[in-house]
């Protein structure tokens, strides 16, 4: 089993930034891909960002591109997502992803482990 933690959520202005935090324990050696998505009040889950335990192999949503970073410490078995000039389209809550799939990049359902959540707001 794979544990993920979020944190670094918040409520933020139109234009700041926020960087997200996810902590990974347990068998960590079993997953290829770590992803991000989102949640917004009466949505889907969408896809947000991916990247393989390496640091490469780096896709973001195209409605995130340029303005946020997906980055990994694997010393630290740490995901981290770097968002900048933040919008209110960008509020929802936010969840880490972990798959076994080294394919897995947009579709939710490649993705087996799951964090808890973090809210992120953004007020105009």
């Amino acid at each position: 089993q794979v544990q993920l933690v979020e944190s670094g959520g918040g409520l933020v202005q139109a234009g700041d930034s926020l960087r997200l935090s996810c902590a990974a324990s347990g068998r960590t050696f079993s997953t290829d891909a770590m992803g991000w998505f989102r949640q917004a009040p009466g949505k889907e889950r969408r896809f947000v960002a991916r990247i393989s335990w390496s640091g490469g192999s780096t896709y973001y949503a195209d409605s995130v591109k340029g303005r946020f970073t997906i980055s990994i410490d694997n010393g630290k078995k740490t995901v981290y997502l770097q968002m900048n000039s933040l919008k209110p389209e960008d509020t929802g809550v936010y969840y880490c992803a972990g798959s076994t799939r080294y394919y897995a990049t947009y579709d939710r359902h490649e993705y087996e482990y799951w964090g808890q959540g973090t809210q992120v707001t953004v007020s105009s």
